[in-house]
């Protein structure tokens, strides 16, 4: 009895720590819905949300830890007293490929011990999963051949590579470009994981790329620039050249 009413003492006090953090991840969600629709629209309001956002999600792990350990000490209570279902992806793509493993079959009755045994259906448990990215080399070989008649040599042209010269595939450069741009990711901290992965490349070597990129996409920006300046109106935000009008004035 009192090793119960201990296993139930430690639920109640997890259980109202979970409370307390998901009442503070409620207010911080309605401090970023008051901001979103009475804020001003600036850098600084901006700069606000992304706080708001990095908050609750550490709120949220902080609630997932509570939760776990409530699993692991009292799995019994926790899973009576379980209030939500565990969060997963809203969708995953109907392309995704799934591989089916097939648990062994029991060879005898559990209970009784008896090998007569028929098979009633299946449970099926899904589980999300990752495979770390692969780095390859890919050869492009151009045989080389010689006419008996001429003694000319014939072989196939060169491929064609996104930099002149360049060592990089067109998908690595998409990754780096996509890091840097869309990811906010700099070149050293690509560097620093491209290495964990067993793969080093400087610094210097990504700028490389990434200069050549930016040369080898001018066309198609030239293309971009063309299609938006031909319009009658443009919807711009303006917080950034009034920074930048600012600093001018500054320096005037």
């Amino acid at each position: 009895m009192i090793l119960a009413q201990r296993e139930m003492l430690a639920f109640a006090q997890n259980e109202a720590k979970v409370r307390a953090l998901e009442i503070e991840r409620l207010k911080l969600l309605l401090a970023k819905a008051r901001h979103e629709r009475f804020g001003q629209s600036s850098e600084r309001g901006k700069l606000l949300v992304e706080q708001l956002e990095l908050a609750i999600e550490d709120l949220e792990e902080s609630q997932a830890e509570e939760e776990a350990r409530v699993e692991i000490t009292a799995p019994e209570t926790a899973k009576a007293q379980r209030r939500r279902q565990p969060r997963g992806p809203r969708k995953l793509p109907d392309n995704l490929p799934v591989e089916r493993i097939v648990e062994p079959a029991p060879c005898a009755c559990g209970k009784r011990g008896s090998s007569r045994l028929r098979k009633l259906g299946e449970v099926v448990s899904k589980t999300l999963e990752c495979e770390p990215r692969r780095w390859k080399i890919i050869e492009r070989v151009r045989e080389k051949f010689a006419c008996r008649d001429c003694e000319a040599i014939t072989e196939p042209p060169a491929p064609s590579h996104p930099i002149p010269r360049g060592f990089a595939g067109p998908s690595l450069l998409a990754m780096i470009l996509v890091g840097k741009f869309g990811d906010h990711l700099p070149l050293n901290r690509q560097s620093a994981a491209f290495a964990r992965e067993g793969v080093e490349i400087e610094v210097s070597t990504l700028a490389d790329w990434v200069g050549g990129c930016a040369a080898a996409l001018e066309p198609i920006l030239a293309e971009l620039r063309g299609h938006v300046l031909a319009a009658e109106r443009l919807h711009v935000d303006d917080s950034v050249l009034r920074k930048h009008a600012e600093r001018m004035i500054c320096m005037v």
